[in-house]
């Protein structure tokens, strides 16, 4: 239910206090930048560029020796999720903000974007610390999950002599679940509608994919110039830059190649753990998906697995995998 203007007034007046705050003193990267780290984020993200992994040819590029990608700014600082320790006691002002609101209830959370810009590329030996910033607070906004504010962050990432190296913010919804309609009608009498999973957002370039999805289809995205698959959708072949896309049906079968378990934070609509998994196609791309119906002890890298069209309760279909029978 929406708060009083009076309550309404009290709160974003106690939100704008933490914009322009540190949530916290800054932190160190645990180990220094390192080419076994650089080489497995290579192989998950299947990025070959000499550069990264070949010391030979990255001693005669412009770079004048091996470089990590810039895209991995942030892995050289993460130390886990906090949010998995929960908000009842705040160890930082990020989690103070987000419990303040919860208690106003803004229970729901998403991200909603994320950008990164990089100043400088890394070096094996370079370390990182980063310090995150509350950059902006929203207006309260209408949106499809229910009302809320946006919450922007600012990481500064840093090297050893104190110069930016790199930043990334970070934009998370912070709302008052909107009630599902189907769901509110299937609801018993007197209780609450259970939400469901959250739906994926359909854009320009990726609706085709989930109207297949609807259908039954395992789709892939495939170049009609070169014959390069790619997944997730986009709108030109990364291959040859061509524009004449189309798709095949994925036969589904596939391999684990890596995957986490993830236990925290628990949003609802979801069974916890997931198990996350980045799965080898037999046609020869990857997707991200969930390892279902199979214990996450059970789970192990290289297991044979295949795919199917799951559909939730609201009817959401999506693409999952189990043990290969």
């Amino acid at each position: 239910m929406p708060l009083s203007p009076e309550k309404k007034q009290q709160l974003e007046a106690t939100l704008r206090e933490f914009v322009g705050k540190p949530i916290g003193p800054p932190y160190q990267g645990r180990d220094a930048v390192n080419e076994p780290m650089i080489r497995q984020w290579c192989d998950a993200m299947g990025d070959t560029n000499p550069a990264y992994l070949d010391p030979a040819a990255a001693k005669e590029s412009v770079h004048g020796g091996i470089v990590a990608p810039p895209t991995m700014l942030q892995a050289w600082t993460m130390h886990g999720f906090e949010m998995a320790k929960g908000y009842d006691e705040p160890t930082n002002e990020e989690q103070r903000l987000h419990k303040i609101l919860s208690e106003h209830g803004y229970t729901g959370v998403v991200g909603t974007n994320t950008a990164q810009g990089y100043t400088r590329y890394l070096r094996p030996g370079d370390s990182v610390s980063a310090e995150i910033v509350i950059e902006s607070i929203s207006e309260e906004k209408a949106t499809a999950l229910g009302i809320g504010y946006f919450i922007v962050t600012r990481t500064s990432f840093r090297d050893q002599d104190g110069e930016e190296v790199g930043w990334m913010t970070f934009r998370v919804l912070k709302y008052i679940p909107a009630q599902q309609p189907q769901a509110a009608a299937d609801a018993p009498a007197g209780q609450p509608a259970v939400p469901g999973r959250i739906r994926a957002p359909k854009g320009h370039d990726n609706a085709w994919w989930w109207d297949r999805v609807d259908e039954g289809t395992f789709p892939i995205q495939k170049c009609n110039a070169c014959g390069t698959l790619h997944h997730p959708p986009r709108p030109m072949c990364s291959a040859c830059r061509s524009q004449d896309l189309g798709w095949v049906e994925a036969s589904g079968r596939g391999t684990l190649h890596s995957f986490t378990v993830i236990r925290h934070p628990q949003f609802p609509g979801y069974d916890f753990p997931i198990v996350a998994a980045l799965v080898d196609l037999e046609e020869g791309t990857r997707i991200v998906s969930n390892v279902v119906e199979c214990p996450p002890e059970d789970v192990h890298i290289g297991m044979a697995l295949e795919g199917f069209i799951h559909e939730d309760e609201d009817g959401f279909k999506l693409p999952l995998f189990r043990p290969a029978a």
